[in-house]
């Protein structure tokens, strides 16, 4: 129902447009007080990269802040990642990702880039102490945060933002009659967009999500995944349609498709209820990373890299690379 409501396809976003307003003006107050001063940021010694949005729901942040974090390491750079860690409830914050921390603990999306990458991972609701927490145990040439693009209390050296290419941003109203968190004129004061899917449009860098072999979820086993049949598809992301599309595009036999909310946590007895003898359990690896500890063995996921054109990943590089390469004082 929601979906439809921030696509414009229902009028029942009128009924919610008081709150839009509401949101909206005490989001651009918040904003105000931070850039007029009456409200204090806090300027980090090294960069600080923002790999944000603009809309509410799965764009695709996380793959991006993956491959940017390869990218530099590639080219020598030591980075870490911070993130509030959604979805997760530590004791104590900031809490500095380790082998044992569990997505109940940090989330799925940090735990996701943890294991991924290798960097060091920090999570706090208040970012500016996840950056401290990282700088205090790590030398690191700059930092990326997953998403924080209105987290205004930590100063910015760079934004990025991820736009969904196919659903673009709706109808346009902020939360909760629309999608958005900021309006789209913020667009105009950003240094990158970046469109997932879809038809990028001009000043928008194209992005890809490109399918990986399939990896078994108990034992690790790859396996190209249209050997995997019969399927049963299942996403708790924040659009699982786009998962279940990836997978007919590929040619993916999927006997039925179940759609979970974002970050929603797992139990053995939740998921193994939706295969029948013989069939395949194939999630996405942001799924995997929550039931890992109770997998069965016919449980796979299919992991994603974002895919960009080299012309236009190698500029978006050096721009980043230029704020990398400065001297915070």
């Amino acid at each position: 129902m929601i979906e439809r409501i921030w696509s414009g396809g229902s009028l029942w976003y009128l009924l919610l447009l008081p709150f839009s307003w509401l949101y909206g003006l005490v989001s651009n107050v918040i904003r105000l007080s931070y850039r007029c001063g009456f409200r204090k940021s806090w300027r980090a010694p090294v960069p600080i990269i923002i790999v944000g949005n603009l809309t509410a729901g799965g764009n695709g942040k996380t793959p991006m802040v993956i491959w940017l974090v390869e990218q530099l390491q590639q080219r020598g750079y030591r980075i870490g990642v911070v993130s509030r860690g959604y979805g997760g409830k530590s004791a104590v914050y900031p809490l500095v990702l380790g082998p044992q921390t569990t997505t109940q603990q940090a989330g799925d999306e940090p735990v996701l880039i943890y294991q991924r990458t290798g960097v060091p991972v920090a999570i706090s609701p208040k970012r500016v102490e996840a950056v401290q927490a990282l700088l205090q145990q790590h030398q690191l040439d700059g930092v990326i945060t997953d998403d924080g693009l209105q987290h205004y209390a930590l100063q910015r050296d760079f934004e990025l933002v991820v736009i969904d290419g196919v659903r673009r941003f709706g109808n346009g109203w902020w939360l909760p009659a629309g999608p958005m968190r900021e309006r789209v004129s913020r667009l105009n004061t950003v240094d990158a967009c970046v469109a997932n899917g879809g038809v990028a449009q001009v000043g928008e860098i194209a992005m890809k999500l490109q399918a990986q072999q399939a990896v078994n979820v108990m034992s690790g086993e790859q396996r190209p995944v249209l050997e995997l049949t019969p399927v049963v598809a299942m996403a708790g992301i924040g659009h699982p349609p786009r998962f279940f599309a990836m997978l007919e595009k590929m040619g993916v036999k999927v006997d039925h498709e179940v759609a979970f909310a974002d970050h929603q946590p797992y139990t053995q007895s939740q998921l193994t209820v939706l295969t029948q003898p013989g069939q395949t359990l194939l999630m996405t690896e942001k799924d995997a990373v929550k039931c890992r500890a109770f997998a069965q063995a016919n449980w796979w996921y299919l992991p994603v890299d974002a895919v960009l054109p080299a012309e236009q990943a190698e500029q978006l590089l050096q721009k980043i690379e230029q704020q990398l390469n400065k001297v915070h004082k």
